[in-house]
């Protein structure tokens, strides 16, 4: 019997995929690395050395464990971002959260088992704009022996977007926030790191993926940017979506996808050519024409094997910067499978109708001279999160008192023309607020875009849970009339919704994860400003709906 274990052992640690609900052990050294992207070098916080960094491998059932070593010199935590982390908040990442930060020299192990989850998602930085170069690709395999429910691919390609900047980031954002004004736009965009050429940079190198003609290749694609949505579409090519945010799809094909910083999207891609080089293209979508965006395209190469190297390659026109018809196109056609294996388990009874204003403000600040003794700030339902010094989830459990109020108001505090000029009084209310929702509780929240300052897009990604996005549309919400239209079918599934320029978004989901979970715009500028807010759920009866006790190496502020 002692050998038979052991064999089993030895198969488990030699062929980990064959055995269903293994423990994934990786290590994440967090290390300062010099990169040169546009001609000019600078050190970068990075993972392992890598920009992006690793890609974490797992299925569905596994318990990950990653041991994340800080060696640099700034505070760091990671947020495995879109991991439900059911009962496990502690290891979700977000800073003074969920947990203090991990301080130099210091380590923290994260502990978590993926449940009922499976596709793409990301993990990255969740302190000040450390996301800009921590981040990498999270894959969640099927089960063993359970196919993907589309034409399994001959290939999987993971395809990371990200911003470049040629100054420090935080220096950025540091010289914004003293001067109240918007931060400078970043210098380039990436595909896996690489801008692609550039004309003032002869040496700028992109990202190539090679293909055979007659394959079909599985596309993992992740917004990992600060800032900014993308486009993204292949020269001579349409994509079958299959999966966002880790949640199958109707298939559908289209030829331009649109991204929001923190989403994911699967697409299949037949290499139906017989030869050539095609043109990828990552593009900014902004429809808001006073925001300024980085106006730069990332450039990749689709190469099939066989084409010479200096094959001519054929090229794509990115959609304008404004496009919001070809943006709306696929957003419109996202349906979440729905089938008897994957059903979409749409709440119908609703326990909490919240209504949340998002936007940005102006508040007085006089030592900023360049705003001429304002900022720029942002909020929701006109509450600009002021972040704590300890962690909401240690002073929820420990009962520390004095960290945060349970008061955040479930509809706006001052009505007005949401979508028009704005209110008199373009300032925001302070405060470290949280919404009480008890377990098991069922909420349907709008978010309410406001043309305070400007309109704007906001992605805004929820931890710990997914949600179904039922509803959008522009203009005001309206409570009587725009709830009839409502999907509550198959509308798609999300941790992360855009909310449309000028126009609102209903989501719903079921509280089922006692703990601490923060709503925030994945705009980092926008959440340095404070759009921001927390959701504590209650734990439930027993221990099976209570979280965790808290680990014994939990970074301490």
């Amino acid at each position: 019997m002692a050998l038979w274990i052991k064999a089993l052992v030895l198969v488990a640690c030699l062929y980990p995929a064959m055995v269903e609900g293994i423990v994934r052990h990786y290590k994440f050294d967090v290390v300062m690395r010099n990169a040169t992207r546009l001609c000019a070098s600078k050190p970068i916080v990075t993972v392992n050395g890598r920009f992006p960094g690793p890609t974490l491998y797992a299925r569905e059932g596994d318990n990950v464990l990653v041991k994340v070593v800080n060696h640099v010199q700034v505070n760091v935590s990671i947020h495995w971002h879109g991991i439900r982390q059911l009962r496990t908040g502690w290891y979700d990442g977000p800073a003074y959260i969920t947990q203090c930060p991990i301080q130099p020299g210091q380590s923290f192990l994260y502990n978590f088992t993926i449940t009922g989850q499976r596709g793409t998602l990301l993990w990255h930085g969740h302190i000040n704009w450390l996301r800009a170069t921590v981040h990498g690709a999270i894959v969640i395999l099927p089960k063993l022996g359970v196919p993907y429910p589309f034409p399994t691919p001959d290939k999987e390609v993971v395809v990371v977007l990200g911003e470049w900047w040629k100054s420090d980031t935080e220096a950025v954002i540091n010289e914004a926030l003293q001067s109240g004004l918007a931060p400078n736009v970043s210098d380039a965009h990436t595909i896996n790191g690489h801008p692609g050429p550039v004309t003032n940079c002869s040496t700028t190198t992109g990202f190539t993926l090679h293909v055979e003609s007659g394959k079909t290749y599985l596309l993992r694609i992740i917004n990992a940017a600060l800032n900014e949505e993308l486009f993204f579409k292949i020269a001579g090519h349409q994509l079958t979506i299959v999966e966002v945010d880790a949640v199958y799809t109707k298939p559908f094909k289209i030829d331009t996808i649109v991204i929001a910083p923190g989403q994911t999207t699967n697409a299949l891609l037949t290499a139906d050519q017989s030869s050539g080089k095609f043109m990828v293209a990552a593009s900014p979508f902004m429809d808001t024409p006073v925001v300024a965006v980085d106006n730069k395209t990332a450039i990749a190469t689709l190469h099939y094997s066989g084409t010479l190297a200096n094959s001519p390659t054929k090229l794509v026109t990115p959609p304008p910067q404004n496009a919001t018809a070809i943006a709306n196109k696929f957003i419109d056609s996202l349906k979440s499978l729905n089938s008897k294996e994957y059903p979409a388990k749409v709440p119908l009874t609703i326990n909490h109708k919240l209504y949340f204003t998002v936007g940005l403000a102006v508040n007085p600040c006089p030592t900023c001279i360049p705003g001429n003794g304002s900022r720029a700030v942002a909020a929701i339902n006109n509450v600009t999160f002021v972040m704590p010094t300890t962690a909401l989830l240690q002073a929820h459990y420990f009962n520390i008192n004095g960290v945060f109020t349970t008061d955040f108001p479930a509809n706006p505090l001052n009505t007005f023309n949401y979508t028009g000029s704005g209110p008199a009084n373009l300032g925001t209310a302070n405060g470290t607020k949280v919404y009480r929702l008890k377990y098991n509780d069922t909420v349907e929240l709008v978010l309410q875009d406001t043309g305070i300052i400007a309109p704007e897009n906001h992605p805004l990604h929820l931890h710990g849970f997914n949600f179904f996005v039922v509803g959008k549309g522009l203009g005001n919400y309206n409570p009587k009339s725009d709830p009839k239209s409502f999907n509550l079918i198959d509308p798609i599934e999300r941790n992360t919704v855009g909310v449309p320029s000028g126009g609102w978004v209903a989501i719903r989901f079921h509280a089922d994860n006692p703990g601490v979970w923060f709503l925030h715009c994945h705009l980092e500028v926008h959440t340095t400003w404070g759009l921001k807010m927390a959701f504590l759920v209650d734990n439930g009866k027993g221990p099976k709906q209570s979280i965790i006790p808290p680990p014994s190496d939990l970074p301490k502020c």
